[in-house]
């Protein structure tokens, strides 16, 4: 019997993947019965159900698919004492995160501009694979931007203090060490601060098309018809080589005999190698925070040549790849845990949470509740969730019709490689309004507004 037979349903939008085998605790699926079940990224959550320590149960949202090890869109958390930290739950992409901006400019202000906007902003932000960035810094200065986050950039003037004050943890894991990260990582990363890199990565000048939430939207500073501005990327590749070192020192170190899958290759929270990885991830994400700052920096000196009066405040910054060690209540009692959310967003009450949508689509405001903290960790989805793997997009799909497509939709696309497009087309992505509309039935996020795309660029 497969994955999906299993299934149970206990509510709506909620079904349980029974414990069996050596599993620990049961999976629980967030998803409608519209959508694709991945019977490969189920296995996934009853896999990250043998590992030791996990709480409650293995986590599968509704934007989840296969990804290393842990499935994307999955959520596990983990007790200190017994529990395991593994890179897969993680990420290759450590602090893979989306920061919302708002202006005060309206969507006409950009449609009689669309051509200078994407060139420019395609210009100043490097994008593209292996892509360097202008930006000099010394190895000193960069240890201590590992440590510092966005907030070090801040300091040496590329932002006010109000960006990393609308941030998840400010911009900055305090317990990052720079002295964890290997030679390798820095070489890799000194050279691409402030660079979107390519893959599902992006930035979008975006219109809010609806507001669900008049009052919430207030309070963040959102209104119909305003020009936002998304920004999606992660640590590149100091954070991949981050994941790659530790995968590799915890397979010497414990092997692979008790695991469902060697993917989920993982070390004792408490041990020196999980302590280790620890501070090191928290170093790829800080180099997240600090990356985006940049482009953040660049962006509002970019748009000033066009708009001279332009403000562009952050809204907030968002992670949906990372470990984190934090309280929620587990059998009654309030908890110290550690919560990995591997293509998953944190969902605290009253948060913003930022849900982009699939290139050409739209994307998400919402907010986040105590009931998410009750069900999921404080976890909701991270965006659409791929239905189809790149290399069949590539077979099947046309990156100039794609662009076609997008600028009779009326948006302008800057883009390193049109043949890349189709690897990132709508086609390939979940609905993203159905998406959103289950986590908002569900109550572990609800929609503030909506936003449409008025430009996009790309690696």
């Amino acid at each position: 019997m497969g994955y999906k037979e299993k299934l149970k349903k206990i509510g709506e939008n909620e079904y349980e993947l029974p414990r069996e085998g050596g599993m620990l605790v049961p999976g629980r699926i967030f998803i409608s019965e519209k959508m694709k079940i991945d019977e490969d990224a189920l296995k996934q959550v009853a896999n990250v159900a043998h590992l030791p320590g996990i709480l409650k149960y293995s986590i599968g949202l509704a934007d989840m698919h296969v990804g290393y090890g842990f499935p994307i869109g999955g959520v596990a958390a983990f007790d200190l004492d017994s529990g395991v930290i593994s890179p897969g739950g993680v990420g290759y992409d450590i602090n893979c995160s989306v920061r919302l901006l708002k202006t005060n400019l309206i969507k006409s202000d950009v449609v009689k501009n669309q051509k200078k906007i994407s060139e420019g902003l395609y210009k100043k932000i490097p994008s593209g694979v292996g892509r360097g960035s202008p930006f000099s810094i010394t190895r000193k200065e960069l240890n201590k931007l590992l440590e510092g986050g966005a907030k070090y950039l801040v300091e040496r003037g590329f932002g006010v203090k109000e960006d990393y004050l609308h941030m998840e943890e400010e911009g900055c894991l305090t317990e990052a060490d720079s002295g964890k990260v290997s030679e390798r990582a820095i070489k890799r990363g000194i050279g691409q601060i402030g660079t979107l890199g390519a893959g599902n990565h992006f930035l979008e000048v975006q219109y809010v098309d609806e507001i669900f939430d008049k009052k919430i939207a207030e309070k963040f500073g959102l209104e119909k018809n305003q020009v936002m501005i998304m920004i999606h990327c992660g640590s590149r590749g100091l954070g991949h080589q981050v994941a790659s070192d530790y995968i590799q020192e915890m397979e010497k170190e414990y092997g692979f005999e008790n695991l469902p899958d060697r993917e989920l290759i993982n070390a004792p929270i408490k041990s020196k190698l999980g302590k280790d990885y620890y501070s090191a991830m928290c170093c790829a994400a800080n180099f997240a925070f600090a990356n985006k700052q940049l482009i953040t920096y660049w962006i509002r000196e970019e748009l000033k040549n066009i708009f001279p009066k332009i403000k562009v405040d952050v809204v907030y910054d968002v992670c949906h790849n990372i470990a984190k060690f934090e309280e929620h209540i587990v059998e009654g009692k309030k908890k110290k845990i550690l919560v990995m959310r591997k293509g998953a967003t944190r969902a605290f009450d009253k948060q913003p949470v930022i849900i982009p949508g699939s290139m050409g689509t739209a994307s998400y405001l919402l907010v986040g509740t105590k009931k998410a903290e009750e069900m999921t960790f404080g976890s909701t989805v991270h965006g659409a969730g791929r239905i189809s793997s790149r290399s069949s997009a590539l077979k099947n799909l046309s990156g100039e019709e794609i662009k076609k497509k997008l600028n009779e939709k009326g948006i302008e696309i800057k883009v390193g490689s049109v043949k890349s497009l189709a690897e990132e087309a709508p086609e390939v992505y979940k609905d993203i309004d159905e998406v959103v509309r289950v986590v908002d039935d569900l109550g572990i996020s609800k929609k503030v507004a909506k936003m449409k795309p008025l430009i996009v660029v790309k690696g």
